[in-house]
This record gives C-alpha cells, sequence and structure tokens, in this order.
C-alpha cells in the first residue's frame, strides 16, 4: 500500500495581508461573510494540501485555484523537497493580470 505525502502549507506576507483586507471588505457589506470568506479559503488550502499537483501550473512553477462562490484565487508553488506549499497570493479576479505574481 502506498504512503500519502503530507504536505503543509504557509501564507506568504502578501498572502496574509490580502486575506485581511478582503476579510474586512467583506464583513463590511454583510456581517459574518468575511468569516465565510475565509472558511473557503482554508477548504481550499486543505484541498491543495492533500494533493498539491492537482490545480494547473499557469506562470513558470505558480499553481492557481479558485476559491467556490468568491472572486479569487489562491497563488500557490509546491517544494516538493520540504514537503510545503507556499500560498503566494489570494488574488481578487478583478486585479491587473499584471499585478498577479509580483
Amino acid at each position: 500500500m502506498e504512503s500519502k505525502i503530507i504536505y503543509s502549507s504557509i501564507l506568504s506576507v502578501r498572502a496574509e495581508k490580502e486575506m485581511s483586507s478582503s476579510w474586512d471588505w467583506y464583513e463590511e457589506r454583510q456581517k459574518g461573510l468575511g468569516d465565510r470568506f475565509i472558511e473557503e479559503v482554508i477548504r481550499k488550502i486543505s484541498i491543495v494540501e492533500d494533493n498539491p499537483e492537482l490545480f494547473p501550473v499557469k506562470y513558470k512553477s505558480y499553481r492557481e485555484t479558485m476559491i467556490a462562490t468568491f472572486p479569487m484565487l489562491i497563488i500557490y508553488r509546491i517544494n516538493k523537497r520540504k514537503r510545503i506549499i507556499r500560498i503566494v497570493s489570494v488574488f481578487h479576479t478583478a486585479r491587473s493580470i499584471k499585478a498577479k505574481y509580483q
């Protein structure tokens, strides 16, 4: 029986700031919506940790996946040697595509 490789994830400072400002924005619109946003991000990161190569490479070694019900992408890189998923950005799809991988 094949053993499953366990990955853990870390958030970049950029991703943390993006999540925080997005939480603020959603909470200002509707109480509890920011919490739902964070729950969806955590749910999707868990899926990425379980199967990091599930989502496609979009640019160099960056992979992307959409967050359900929110217009956001999780952009990440895989470090197979260290078994780490580095969440580079939680990117709003309305932002300039040029800012996506910077």
